[in-house]
């Protein structure tokens, strides 16, 4: 994350407290004003340790990728007892 988008996610979570500080004075201790404070404290939390976060691991992470090859299946797969042809439901007698 940029330094321009931490310090916009740092400000918005200050706007957040700022809002649910407003909301506890209105409600008090209610359930969901205390749901709204532990949501904030994890965002916060969260906020934090990506800000720690070097994006090029991000980034790897994501790249990664699996080939799925495009060629059908062995139709003896699908031959065993209670096996399904995934997407397709269960055989019901002969192809």
């Amino acid at each position: 994350m940029s330094t321009t988008e931490m310090q916009e996610l740092q400000r918005t979570i200050g706007h957040l407290r700022h809002c649910v500080g407003s909301l506890r004075s209105r409600y008090g201790d209610a359930a969901a004003v205390k749901r709204l404070a532990n949501d904030l404290d994890r965002l916060d939390i969260d906020a934090q340790e990506l800000d720690g976060a070097p994006p090029a691991e991000v980034r790897a992470r994501t790249a990664e990728r699996i080939p799925v090859p495009d060629s059908p299946y062995d139709e003896n797969l699908f031959r065993g007892i209670d096996a399904d042809d995934e997407g397709l439901g269960g055989h019901h007698g002969e192809r």
